[in-house]
């Protein structure tokens, strides 16, 4: 990935930061990503959901209260001096809230993990932890979306610090970036020695797990998730990932789609 032009008003030493997840305040992902970007220097702000909102996309709700979210600060283990705010909302209320004010200064950078499993394939459409740096992209701030694979799918302990120091360039980069980029990055839970390198990834047709139905009963339906078995592209994240490789995909929201002959004579008769 080419470095792109230096934006001239970034202020390396003092990068204000919002950090945030799906998995809640208490994960051992989020403490560790925050422990990693205090040791860069910089000033990390937490604010993450009361509970998990894992495949909420950029759901902005449902919220108990609409006119009002509950917010309290807390002390996270190992850095009880940054300001840290659990937050009954999903994770891209809470970075509207952040870019709205609702936690001071907002910040130049939202840091969205370390998320405990994999965030591949056009599934990413339904990443809560995802969703969360697309609306940081709407307000005109850059993010990244960090995900590891789950150690509890093979019994492996996590090896978080594999994740944040995978991380720690490419914040540098985004912070310096001519545009606000959002980055989508997965990454192996391998010690940094095992894993095979780190590559510009496609996004796989589907993810690296796939919802089916295993049974349904008088008052519901029994779901599961199982791994994917489909043959996907070579150079997308879902296969890259698998073979140990670190994967980066530079991602957007929503857009329109050029080159379709839409036929508005037709549906258009009064």
């Amino acid at each position: 990935m080419k470095p792109p032009t230096r934006r001239p008003d970034v202020r390396r030493a003092s990068v204000r930061v919002l950090v945030t997840n799906d998995d809640g305040i208490g994960s051992s992902g989020l403490h560790a990503l925050v422990g990693a970007i205090t040791d860069m220097g910089w000033t990390p702000v937490v604010a993450a959901p009361t509970s998990d909102w894992s495949g909420a996309s950029a759901a902005l709700g449902p919220l108990q209260n609409p006119d009002r979210v509950a917010v309290d600060a807390v002390d996270l283990p190992g850095s009880a001096d940054v300001e840290a705010h659990a937050v009954e909302a999903p994770p891209a209320l809470i970075v509207m809230l952040a870019m709205l004010g609702g936690f001071g200064e907002p910040p130049e950078l939202v840091v969205a993990g370390v998320n405990q499993g994999l965030n591949t394939g056009r599934s990413t459409l339904y990443s809560a932890t995802v969703g969360a740096v697309l609306t940081a992209q709407k307000f005109g701030r850059p993010g990244l979306a960090l995900s590891q694979v789950d150690g509890r799918r093979g019994d492996i302990a996590q090896r978080w610090s594999s994740a944040t120091e995978v991380a720690r360039p490419l914040l540098a980069w985004l912070v310096e970036a001519a545009r606000p980029t959002v980055l989508n990055v997965n990454v192996p839970n391998l010690r940094l020695a095992e894993m095979a390198g780190i590559r510009q990834a496609e996004l796989a047709p589907i993810g690296g797990v796939r919802t089916t139905i295993v049974g349904r009963d008088e008052g519901g339906i029994h779901l599961d998730l199982v791994e994917t078995d489909d043959e996907l592209p070579e150079r997308s994240d879902t296969v890259l990932v698998r073979s140990g490789h670190v994967t980066v995909s530079a991602i957007t929201g929503p857009t329109v789609v050029g080159g379709v002959d839409l036929p508005l004579d037709e549906w258009w008769g009064h």
